[in-house]
């Protein structure tokens, strides 16, 4: 097969499974992959860390597996692809077709002159295009055949809530597609996330879809106010210098200042596509009737699609019976939404499981995770008999009702509203949501890359919509094994995988609802990291005080009752996570003294109890401050040891560490204690034992490529660089400082990447370069400053005067 040949298949076969195509990097890896080059070529070429590419790669072969339904790999890649091309080519008796859906009536009926159009706009310099015109009409379906059938490097589509309450944040939403999309990171503040999307817009030719987009619009078509930066963002996709094309599908025009967009009413289909789509169908209908059809709905598309089925399920393709009895009804409104209501109340009488199935349905939010899976659908046919199950999901598609592909199943908008309006009014809502966490929760057994991530926070959504609070803090809490080696909560997971957003907006929701509780302390403990990832150390201080603070009335309380051991320990982990942290947070802001009395206090509490691993990271955090305050007379450390016994503190703990943690011929070492192993190298670069910090440096480094934990690597990276810097190697120093500095500009982590600019500082001022070395202080003091850090900007002053 062709390289070209290899991209169309396997991008027909993820969007199939999925609904989404392979993403740039996908179709380069796959290019090159037809090229028999090893991973490490691949990233060489396109300048990725190694461990990055075959995170994405194993993305990729997961989801051809799936769609192939058989274990595929880089090496055989080539070799199934071409296998299943083969077969498709031979087979002489293909199975029957699944009911059809509207996608693919749209795609080639009717649609010619609305794609010519679409050309003339783009042509004449439209970045933004609004599809306008009622439920079913075939907005989306036009949009995404558009988008699928021209030649773009990246397709993105973006599916808005339903309700108003529901719309993803916005910052999320480009969060998502700078690090799914483009494996870039956004930036701490959404306006600099923004310059990244812009940069990568012009450096790219996008297509994007914003579909469904009314329900964000307030009555004169602007942005909700809460939904303001959508606007921004329609600010960045309107750029005349991009190369992107939005289509967005409205019933409402799109009013908002400042954003230049080209509103494209669509017509309804014309009366010969209808003729035409019955026909393909083997539905016979006269002249009259079919004119009477076309002209009561408009021509609209979706209408066209359940009217097929209708009559194909119900009158046996008899097209004239079905208009004889139903569109004769007086009390029958010809809109869509009346049809679909018409045509639920049938279901109803004619099938109640799969009228109850309907109804369930709308518990789905069909916006992050856009198709379920079979096994979606069979949770909530819980009380059905199983031999019924696929009968009754038969009977949905027959009649139009539900959407399908290849196993994955959705709801037309226009549809879903229906569905969820009945479910409210039925008993079966609360149960029909709970059915839905169990699903995503048990959907996804481990995490091991983005999507699957976003799989099980959905559970989450449907815990938050039945007003179950303590359901919601369980998704979060939820322990699955990961990329790590760990056993890590879903909270825990999605912040080290930069998916910050999310917990930014569900935890401090949640905490008002719960009661001061474990899940309380534990959900503030995540809390607090996330504000500390993002720079707001004083608000993860604070944040983890409470979290410590309810651990510790929590032991106050559990120790009257010793029989509860279970409980005892997790109260004390929890206590002990949180005195780490606390250290961990003082020590980016350069208060080594205050820093220090939390790691004893964690060392004291920790040792030789069930949670002495904690004392041997407190150990090894403790002999980091210990060597810092070698070189700063600033740092008083006499309340844990006399000051001149400082050195041998240090190279005593650091020694104790390195044999529980970073040994590397102990059978327990493993990827997950990378960040503490980054910080023992720190410890021996300033302690001057330049042999064992290299090798620290290098392992760091080997696994947070390994796992795609960037800040572990950044940081590593500056530590090395200071490194080299102190044994004269000022080349090499600058290089790791650059490329630290590159890295956490993208992740937005402030604390790391002032220090950065500190480190690189200090090293141009070794060349000598007093002009670079100037700059990189001066940008290291304003975010210090920025972070209120005032220590930390006394330590870089001190540095300048000396």
């Amino acid at each position: 097969m062709s390289a070209d040949k290899v991209l169309e298949l396997a991008d027909a076969l993820v969007f199939r499974t999925t609904g989404k195509h392979l993403n740039d990097l996908q179709r380069k890896i796959l290019r090159a992959v037809w090229r028999r080059q090893t991973y490490g070529e691949i990233a060489q070429r396109m300048r990725y860390t190694e461990g990055h590419v075959k995170d994405v790669a194993s993305q990729l072969w997961q989801a051809l597996s799936q769609a192939l339904d058989e274990r595929v790999t880089k090496s055989n890649s080539l070799a199934v692809l071409e296998r299943y091309l083969q077969k498709a080519k031979v087979k002489l008796t293909p199975p029957l077709p699944e009911p059809p859906v509207i996608m693919e009536a749209q795609s080639f009926l009717g649609r010619e002159a609305a794609i010519a159009h679409l050309d003339q706009l783009i042509t004449q310099g439209h970045r933004a295009i609004v599809l306008q015109g009622e439920g079913g009409i075939g907005k989306t379906t036009l949009a995404q055949q558009y988008l699928e059938h021209h030649d773009f490097d990246v397709v993105l589509e973006l599916l808005m809530a339903k309700e108003t309450t529901n719309i993803t944040p916005t910052e999320q939403v480009v969060e998502e597609w700078l690090r799914q999309d483009f494996q870039i990171e956004p930036g701490q503040d959404f306006g600099v996330t923004l310059d990244r999307l812009k940069r990568q817009l012009r450096e790219q030719r996008v297509g994007l879809l914003i579909d469904n987009l009314e329900p964000a619009l307030e009555a004169q078509g602007r942005f909700w106010p809460q939904y303001s930066r959508y606007g921004d963002l329609m600010r960045v996709l309107c750029d005349p210098k991009g190369q992107t094309v939005t289509l967005l599908t409205s019933r409402d025009r799109l009013c908002e200042p400042g954003v230049a967009v080209h509103h494209y009413r669509l017509p309804g289909l014309s009366r010969e596509t209808w003729q035409q789509f019955f026909a393909q169908g083997a539905i016979t209908v006269s002249p009259s009737p079919l004119a009477a059809m076309h002209r009561a709905y408009g021509g609209n598309a979706k209408a066209m699609n359940i009217l097929r089925g209708a009559i194909a399920g119900d009158f046996d393709g008899d097209g004239n019976a079905y208009w004889q009895e139903m569109g004769t009804d007086p009390l029958m409104t010809l809109d869509l939404k009346n049809l679909v209501t018409s045509q639920v109340n049938r279901l109803k009488d004619l099938d109640a499981d799969a009228y109850q199935l309907f109804c369930r349905l709308g518990a789905f939010r069909y916006q992050d995770v856009p198709r379920i899976p079979t096994d979606g659908l069979l949770a909530l046919l819980w009380d059905v008999d199983p031999s019924r199950h696929r009968q009754v999901i038969t009977s949905l598609r027959n009649r139009s009702l539900l959407e399908s592909h290849r196993g994955h199943y959705w709801l037309h908008p226009v549809v879903q509203a229906e569905a969820l309006e009945r479910l409210r009014q039925r008993p079966d809502w609360q149960k029909s949501h709970r059915q839905a966490i169990q699903f995503w929760s048990a959907q996804v057994a481990t995490i091991t890359a983005t999507g699957e991530a976003i799989q099980a926070l959905e559970a989450y959504y449907h815990a938050l919509a039945i007003a179950d609070y303590a359901a919601a803090a369980d998704v979060l809490l939820k322990s699955r094994h990961n990329q790590w080696g760990q056993h890590l909560t879903l909270g825990s997971t999605l912040y080290r995988m930069g998916l910050l957003q999310p917990l930014l907006a569900a935890i401090p929701s949640l905490l008002p609802h719960l009661p001061d509780d474990q899940h309380s302390s534990e959900l503030r403990n995540i809390l607090a990291d996330v504000y500390w990832i993002t720079g707001k150390i004083h608000a993860a201080i604070s944040m983890q005080k409470q979290a410590q603070a309810i651990a510790r009335q929590g032991l106050e309380t559990t120790e009257k009752n010793p029989a509860d051991a279970h409980s005892l320990y997790c109260w004390r982990m929890l206590e002990v996570d949180a005195l780490l942290s606390l250290g961990l947070y003082h020590l980016d802001l350069w208060e080594l003294a205050e820093a220090a009395q939390f790691f004893q206090t964690v060392i004291t509490t920790a040792q030789g109890t069930a949670h002495h691993s904690w004392a041997d990271k407190g150990q090894l955090c403790l002999a980091l401050v210990a060597s810092h305050s070698l070189h700063d007379e600033r740092v008083d450390l006499s309340s844990i040891c006399e000051t001149p016994h400082l050195r041998e503190l240090a190279e005593t703990l650091a020694e104790q560490a390195y044999r529980e943690i970073a040994d590397a011929s102990r059978p327990e070492y493993t990827g997950r204690f990378a960040f503490f192993i980054q910080l023992l190298a720190q410890t021996y670069t300033t302690l001057g034992n330049s042999e064992r910090a290299t090798k620290l440096y290098e392992r760091a480094i080997a696994f947070a490529e390994e796992s795609h934990y960037i800040q572990v690597k950044a940081k590593a990276l500056i530590g090395w660089g200071q490194l080299l810097r102190q044994q004269g190697n000022i080349s090499p120093a600058i290089q790791n400082l650059a490329l630290a500095l590159e890295l956490l500009e993208d992740l937005g982590a402030q604390s790391d990447l002032a220090e950065a600019h500190w480190q690189l500082g200090l090293t141009h001022q070794a060349q000598p370069d007093q002009i670079a070395a100037q700059t990189h202080f001066a940008a290291a003091v304003q975010i210090f400053e920025a972070i209120q850090a005032p220590r930390q900007v006394a330590k870089v002053q001190a540095a300048l005067r000396n």
